[in-house]
């Protein structure tokens, strides 16, 4: 909330517009049934990764289809919201660390992705990307 103050007195629009959609994100996830009116941080750092996800979709067809004007405003919000996220780690970073389970777990063919899939975002969860997991995951069971 204090962020959002600091962007209204900035009259800082982008920012503004990230932090508002942070937080309608919270209420939702807080109410949704079952939730208790409460919401966990792991349950706050998938929220802000989805969000970014969506963000990121968003971008890709604006920059297809040439609308700058559009694309912007979303690389606007995405860097609002990855402030609040973890660093994010590099790509050696995250193969290094799926390099160890797949030895620790003894994984030796791409039949095997489900399980590595499963215990990497739970290791990575909220540190990296999954679709850029799932592209590391795969190319290093195909070796």
């Amino acid at each position: 909330m204090s962020e959002m103050k600091d962007a209204m007195k900035a009259k800082d629009e982008a920012g503004l517009r990230g932090l508002r959609a942070i937080k309608a994100e919270i209420i939702k996830a807080k109410t949704d049934p079952g939730a208790g009116g409460k919401i966990t941080e792991e349950g706050e750092l998938k929220l802000l990764q989805k969000l970014v996800k969506q963000r990121r979709d968003s971008l890709d067809i604006f920059v297809q289809q040439h609308r700058e004007d559009l694309a912007q405003k979303e690389r606007e919000e995405i860097t609002i919201i990855e402030k609040f996220l973890p660093q994010q780690l590099s790509e050696e970073e995250i193969r290094t660390a799926v390099q160890q389970i797949i030895s620790g777990m003894g994984a030796v063919s791409p039949a095997d992705m489900g399980k590595i899939m499963g215990a990497a975002n739970k290791q990575l969860a909220g540190k990296a990307d999954g679709k850029t997991i799932a592209t590391v995951v795969k190319e290093l069971l195909n070796r």
